[in-house]
């Protein structure tokens, strides 16, 4: 059986809940659904970062394949100081490209160039053969000393990586070195291969400037017999200390290093600078959903448009290289005879391998490549500044754009962190790996042969979709009606329950007005009827039927009022009379009820008050003033002072005020605003201990208001004051 559901059976406590749960129920989907769109945005700015990202990755790529086929494209004489320059008489040298000053470079952050014959010796094409040489070529002391230490750098962090087995003097200083190499070396059957040449003499203002080149130290064998030879014949074994330097360049990218102890096993600081790849803690879960729902290609995400490794494939060149020392030297200087004897060049077969990279245990970074000439094998390559590398690949490409303002990008090679560019908003770099945790955005390998290097890209800070906005607004204006409509409920409901209970009492308390005095009239009468009392009874019992009477009187006209004023129906006819008419009017419809109650009644108009003349129903005010002293009455029973005290007086030129005080225990202070609502009863003995309905007070202030006026009360001591404002005329 279903059970009614009434308002009184609920407290404040159980309407919050109530309440708590509705609104539970409506913001669970909201905040879902908000949820939902806010992941939404998320996830559409996260995938418009990670194309950002995707696209920066394969723009440095394509800068550094560029690069590469630039480095790639130089040829073996390219790494001389000098070469044949290619006129058609085959008579003229110029400096190599390499060996200009500043250093050319291919490559970005290029140190400089060098080369390792197969007997381990160093060449680069910084130097020309001698000093002499180079003052013949337009190289000044200043800039041949600046080269010399260049040249020493190179040649010190190649011994320190064990790429050389010592430093030794620096290449092309002693001019009788070069030659004597070159002398010895030379075929007996090369002497004929290619006519003389001259180096072009009177060189302008600004070829003195620009570099010159040079000569490598070996010497090449006929194109012909080159030609003859298989590639795998031109590499013949050799013992372990000739090949130890070119063995070490092996042994860079080799997956295990077992030929020679390298320095690079126990992984130095030097290499994993901020540590290892593997310790970052990102979380991968947005970049996992982007690969399951693209599902593009079966090619793993990171190798997605990068070029076909497979492309890069060792080739064949011929070469042109002057076969004498004296070819490093201006012809000017030489005799036109003995020049065309004794500089001569001669043409090689080569077979060039593409280009390798790899991070040294210094830090530095080395792009080599093997070179098969004339049976002999050299290695050409290019020494590069780490951080001049990444600062000019990946953080030039990096910092302008906008993921520089929500990400960082760490630079990896293999499995260690070599380079950590912040966003815009980081204030310090990483002291290890853990300060780079964040969310994966994107992780991509560049293309052979910087294969090894992979960049990764994190989000610090996510910014918000352009709809993210919008959302917050949406989210906060719900928010904001959600507690508005929360706390407009309660308070309704708790209402309507004070409402309920204060009607419920009002029912039980009228019950009791009506029964009360009907009582009384009816024993009174039936022992009037039956002649049970004397004569001296008989007058008092009729005076008993009287009050009772007058007082359900009251208490109808009471309802009947609060009847009219609920219904928004107060039926008034105001009349003008003056204040000293008024309350003799009022004394005649009070005294009796106040000496019944054994309470004296005072009566005081003040003299300036008493002709002021208020537009005001006679019977409205009366009932204010009734119900007024009737409250009097019932609060101040047990006074010692039984006296009522009703003034008149003039507040101000416009308004006169009626106050009735009783000498009775006050009221307290924090329900003085209460006792005006309907149905208010305070919880107190004394209410208890008293009789009433909760409506008087409440029609006294609801009719005030009708007639343009106002009630208040003071506590006096004793007792309490009620002042009712009415307007006056002037």
């Amino acid at each position: 059986m279903s059970r009614t559901f009434r308002l009184t059976d609920y407290d404040p406590g159980r309407l919050r809940l109530l309440l708590g749960l509705v609104f539970l129920l409506l913001a669970l989907p909201t905040a879902a659904l908000l949820w939902q769109a806010w992941g939404q945005l998320k996830w559409e700015a996260w995938y418009q970062y990670r194309g950002q990202a995707e696209e920066l990755t394969g723009r440095i790529d394509r800068q550094l394949a560029a690069a590469v086929a630039t480095a790639e494209a130089r040829t073996f004489a390219d790494f001389a100081f000098a070469k044949a320059a290619g006129d058609p008489a085959g008579r003229l040298l110029e400096r190599s490209p390499l060996a200009g000053w500043p250093v050319v470079e291919d490559v970005p952050g290029a140190i400089g160039y060098f080369q390792v014959g197969t007997d381990g010796e160093f060449s680069t094409p910084l130097l020309p053969g001698d000093d002499a040489a180079a003052g013949a070529f337009g190289i000044a002391a200043g800039e041949l000393a600046a080269r010399q230490s260049l040249v020493r750098e190179i040649q010190a962090v190649l011994a320190d990586n064990r790429l050389l087995r010592d430093r030794g003097p620096i290449p092309g200083t002693d001019p009788g070195l070069q030659r004597a190499a070159a002398a010895d070396d030379l075929p007996a059957d090369a002497a004929g291969l290619a006519d003389a040449i001259v180096v072009t003499g009177g060189r302008s203002a600004e070829a003195e400037a620009t570099p010159a080149a040079s000569v490598p130290s070996a010497i090449g064998a006929s194109l012909e017999s080159a030609d003859e030879m298989p590639a795998e014949e031109q590499a013949p074994a050799a013992s372990p200390g000739e090949a130890y330097n070119q063995q070490a360049f092996d042994e860079l990218n080799a997956p295990k290093r077992q030929a020679l102890p390298s320095a690079a096993e126990s992984e130095p600081a030097a290499t994993a600078l901020y540590g290892k790849l593997e310790d970052l803690k990102l979380d991968e879960g947005l970049q996992k959903r982007s690969e399951s729902r693209e599902q593009k290609d079966a090619r793993p995400a990171e190798l997605a448009g990068r070029e076909d490794d497979d492309a890069r494939v060792r080739r064949n060149e011929r070469s042109v290289l002057p076969a004498a020392p004296a070819a490093v030297v201006p012809a000017e200087t030489l005799p036109e005879a003995e020049s065309a004897d004794k500089v001569r060049i001669d043409t090689f077969a080569s077979e060039i391998d593409p280009y390798e990279f790899s991070l040294l245990d210094s830090g530095h970074l080395v792009l080599f490549r093997t070179v098969w000439r004339d049976g002999a094998r050299y290695i050409q390559g290019i020494l590069l500044d780490r951080e001049r590398f990444i600062e000019e690949t990946a953080a030039a490409a990096f910092r302008p754009t906008s993921l520089a303002t929500m990400s960082d990008l760490v630079v990896g090679y293999r499995s260690n962190i070599i380079g950590v560019l912040r966003g815009r908003e980081a204030r310090s770099y990483p002291a290890s790996a853990g300060d780079l945790d964040g969310s994966l955005l994107y992780r991509g390998r560049l293309s052979a042969p910087f294969d090894g290097i992979e960049l990764v890209y994190s989000v610090k800070r996510l910014p918000a979709g352009p709809g993210a906005g919008v959302l917050g607004w949406t989210a906060a204006v719900l928010a904001v009606v959600f507690l508005l409509g929360y706390a407009a409920l309660y308070r309704l409901g708790l209402g309507q329950i004070r409402l309920a209970r204060q009607q419920q009492d009002f029912v039980s308390a009228v019950s009791h007005e009506l029964k009360t005095p009907l009582t009384s009239i009816r024993m009174y009468g039936e022992m009037l009827k039956e002649g049970w009392a004397d004569e001296q009874k008989k007058k008092q019992y009729y005076e008993y039927i009287h009050d009772e009477s007058e007082r359900l009187t009251r208490l109808i006209s009471n309802v009947l009022q609060l009847a009219r004023i609920t219904r928004n129906e107060p039926q008034f006819a105001p009349k003008p009379v003056s204040v000293a008419e008024l309350l003799d009017t009022v004394r005649s419809k009070i005294a009796s009820q106040a000496e019944r109650a054994g309470f004296e009644l005072d009566i005081r108009v003040d003299a300036d008050a008493a002709p002021a003349v208020l537009d005001i129903d006679v019977d409205c005010f009366a009932q204010i003033v009734i119900n007024l002293v009737d409250n009097a009455i019932k609060f101040s029973r047990q006074a010692e002072i039984k006296r009522i005290e009703i003034a008149a007086a003039r507040r101000g030129r416009e308004s006169i005020v009626v106050s009735v005080r009783d000498h009775g225990p006050g009221i307290p202070k924090d329900q003085m605003k209460k006792i005006f609502r309907l149905f208010y009863r305070p919880r107190s003995e004394l209410t208890r201990e008293t009789v009433g309905t909760g409506i008087g007070l409440a029609i006294v202030h609801q009719l005030a208001q009708a007639m343009g006026g106002s009630v208040d009360v003071v506590n006096r001591e004793p007792g309490a004051e009620f002042r009712v404002g009415l307007p006056a005329r002037l």
